[in-house]
């Protein structure tokens, strides 16, 4: 009998079905709204129809490979790699301001040029900084090794890389970790009225990001200038009605700035319509609560905080993008899961599912 037990207790469970075909869905589906989107932009810059469709095919293949490996990687193991991965993002965080190296992008300095290799660090230290704080949560809440990753990793990218999304998606999903692992509410509290006031400074003390609020509480007052960029992404959503104009038939993909990456869902709902907008978002729909049902099984604590962090992470990426496109929040830069066109982050996000299939085969 023991031995019985024993043996069902070393097989692993299928991996999660539903999970994995809603990410296949989303990674296709991004793959053609990345072409759809760029066509006209990818030919006028580089001569080629298919130079942005090809490259995120490229991240596409390693972030697959990625998640397999990380899909039949023990995720336990990770626990001892953790600090070392953290480290090693924050020092790439830091690299972006040694020149020859770091890239500088709209007055930004958030991503590594390695030759034609572009890298945004702040993915990186999302995915490491979760599975160190879930290694170091296991046994409970620890509130100085939490305050201590959000000032250096907020320092950093909100006020000397001026990413203040990365930043607000960085602290919800810690904060989700602490919260699960048993930390007090107050404690949580008072963390987001810091942070709220921080991101307060951040917003009156810099011009462009005083441009947003203001374009976002009056998307139409300036439609050539503050407000141009939600204007347009209003234009198209409401161009598209219920069913949208057709794939490819988007008008206003040449006007809306980042239109293959942050912006990238304005061309959906545009060309698709409510229904096709409403099927994508479904998409997202089964993703979070499929993660969060693989938190609910896991087998161990290590597993169950991981899982909750990675989840709160794409949850709260997907939401934040979302909102800012249909003018519930102001915009803020952040990429939409999967869809959007990037290497970096899709990578990432890869990862993150990788790990999440690996709990839901120990459950």
């Amino acid at each position: 009998m023991k031995i019985r037990k024993a043996y069902l207790k070393s097989q692993n469970s299928p991996a999660d079905l539903p999970l994995l075909l809603a990410v296949i869905a989303l990674c296709l589906f991004g793959l053609v709204m990345v072409y759809d989107g760029s066509v006209v932009h990818a030919y006028q810059d580089f001569g080629d129809n298919y130079y942005y469709a090809r490259q995120q095919l490229i991240w596409l293949v390693l972030g697959t490979i990625g998640t397999f490996f990380l899909a039949n990687f023990d995720y336990q193991k990770l626990k001892k790699l953790s600090f070392v991965m953290l480290v090693v993002s924050v020092g790439l965080l830091l690299a972006v301001f040694i020149p020859g190296l770091g890239a500088e992008v709209s007055g930004a300095s958030r991503w590594l040029s390695i030759g034609q290799i572009t890298v945004q660090p702040a993915e990186i230290v999302k995915l490491t900084s979760i599975i160190w704080l879930a290694s170091i949560f296991e046994k409970g809440p620890r509130l100085k090794p939490f305050l201590g990753i959000l000032f250096i990793v907020g320092f950093i990218t909100a006020f000397l890389q001026r990413d203040l999304g990365s930043t607000i998606i960085f602290v919800i999903s810690a904060a989700s970790l602490f919260l699960v692992s048993g930390g007090a509410i107050w404690q949580i509290g008072i963390t987001v009225i810091l942070s709220a006031l921080a991101g307060c400074i951040l917003i009156f003390t810099s011009a462009y990001r005083r441009s947003r609020l203001t374009s976002f509480l009056d998307p139409f007052g300036d439609p050539q200038g503050l407000s141009y960029h939600i204007s347009q992404v209003l234009l198209a959503l409401g161009s598209g009605g219920l069913f949208g104009l057709g794939l490819g038939q988007s008008r206003q993909k040449f006007y809306i700035p980042e239109v293959t990456t942050d912006s990238i869902f304005a061309v959906v709902g545009e060309e698709l319509g409510f229904i096709g907008g409403l099927v994508l978002i479904s998409l997202f729909a089964l993703l979070i609560v499929r993660g969060f049902r693989i938190a609910e099984k896991a087998p161990d604590q290590f597993g169950k905080l991981l899982a909750v962090g990675l989840i709160s992470w794409l949850g709260a990426q997907t939401i934040i993008n979302l909102s800012a496109m249909v003018a519930f929040l102001p915009l803020t830069g952040v990429p939409l899961p999967f869809i959007s066109y990037g290497g970096s982050a899709l990578v990432a996000n890869l990862a993150a599912i990788g790990i999440l299939l690996n709990i839901s085969k120990k459950s």
